[in-house]
This record gives C-alpha cells, structure tokens and sequence, in this order.
C-alpha cells in the first residue's frame, strides 16, 4: 500500500525558510511518478504550488516562482519543497500528490504558519 508523509511544517517569521518533505512508502517505482505540492489555507481552495515530473521538470505557480524550489531523491523516495522568503501569505496546510497514469496518491498535511 503506497503512503506519503508529509513533514517539515511549523511556524516561522516572514523572510525565513522552511524545507518540507514528502516520502513514499509501499512502491519500488517512485522514479516513474510525478509529485506535486498543493495548499489550502483557510476558507480558500486547495491551490497548486509546484511539480516535478519523473524526468525532473519543474513547475510552478506564479505565487511560488523564485522563492520556493522543489526537488527529488529517487533513492530516498523523497521530494522536497524549499521554501524560502515566506511571507504571511504561504499560511496554508501543505499536502503532496503522486501521481502516473492511473494511479493517484495523496498525503496528509502539514501545517506552515508565516507570521508577519
């Protein structure tokens, strides 16, 4: 059974850096998925903030450009997502996807907090 845990959240202060993890667990072909971050902060809806597909292409949202880096460890399983000048606007909960053709995998949330 394939699982993705998500880590890395917790408070910061706007300007500072958070590095947020997803590892899989339960499939020996991570390398053929592609995995993306989403957020949902509250009252709004779930919102894309970055990609990276199994031959490393990168993706973002324009609100994510220069300022978050997303990147993958084959043999750790594991994609990461940088996040660095946060602002008080990243306040979300944090999820990642994994995805190849007709399999789509979803993990839990962390929290990230930017106070101003």
């Amino acid at each position: 059974q394939v699982q993705l845990v998500v880590s890395g959240g917790g408070l910061v202060q706007a300007g500072g850096s958070l590095r947020l993890s997803c590892v899989a667990s339960g499939t020996t072909i991570f390398s053929m998925y592609g995995v993306s971050w989403y957020r949902q902060a509250p009252g709004k809806q779930r919102e894309f903030v970055a990609q990276t597909t199994r031959d490393r292409t990168t993706t973002y949202a324009d609100s994510a450009k220069g300022r978050f880096t997303i990147s993958r460890d084959n043999a750790k399983n594991t994609v990461y997502l940088q996040m660095n000048s946060l602002k008080p606007e990243d306040t979300a909960v944090y999820v990642c996807r994994m995805v190849r053709p007709g399999f789509d995998y979803w993990g839990q949330g962390t929290q990230v907090t930017v106070s101003s």
